[in-house]
């Protein structure tokens, strides 16, 4: 039996098996925060909503970041969250490199009580749409 004739003889077992892909990762990236794009994090960053949090290493930081961002290392976010309690009342907007650790960072937050987004595609995507990084 080929791959093709598979799916035309289980079609709901795909469809659900689809389906429930498609839920899991939905339920995923919502625990993370909203993602958010480079747009809707320089509006919310101009009008004072919102402080952005780059969990990527120090040494990656100092090759570039957004102006006034935090840097906490995904690895001792758990142990250094108390450094953001002053930033409550504000979104936390987790940053990394393209996407891979702001969904686990921000449900550490969302734990701890913060407002949490993400920059989609991370400070990648920043760099790609020519935003300034200061060095």
């Amino acid at each position: 039996m080929g791959f093709t004739e598979f799916l035309a003889e289980q079609w709901v077992l795909v469809s659900i098996w689809a389906v429930l892909i498609a839920a899991f990762l939905w339920t995923e990236t919502r625990k993370g925060g909203k993602a958010l794009s480079h747009h809707e994090v320089t509006r919310m960053l101009n009008a004072g909503e919102a402080i952005v949090l780059d969990v990527r290493d120090a040494k990656e930081f100092g090759t570039g970041h957004i102006v006034d961002s935090i840097n906490i290392p995904y690895a001792k976010l758990n142990d250094r969250a108390s450094e953001l309690e002053k930033h409550k009342a504000r979104t936390v907007v987790v940053v990394d490199k393209i996407g891979q650790h702001a969904g686990s960072a921000g449900k550490i937050l969302k734990d701890k009580g913060f407002d949490v987004a993400r920059l989609q595609g991370g400070i990648s995507e920043w760099a790609g749409q020519n935003l300034p990084l200061v060095k």
